[in-house]
């Protein structure tokens, strides 16, 4: 008698391959094509452009150099 498992699968059902995401496609454009955050105005800490003379006003006292008061 031998004590050896029998060759083979006894699972009754056959195996199916499992099913994988499909691994990501490399791409390769140029990152400098792209448009960055601090390439705008936003990214260097501009305002959203507020209409009228008060703004402006508000907008000018608020970035005078302290040497201007």
């Amino acid at each position: 008698m031998s004590t050896a498992p029998a060759p083979g699968s006894r699972d009754s059902k056959p195996s199916q391959p499992e099913q994988s995401q499909p691994e990501p496609a490399l791409i390769f454009d140029d990152p400098l094509d792209q448009q960055s955050a601090d390439d705008t105005d936003r990214g260097w800490g501009e305002r959203a452009p507020a209409g009228g003379s008060a703004a402006d006003l508000a907008r000018f006292l608020d970035e005078k150099p302290p040497h201007h008061i």
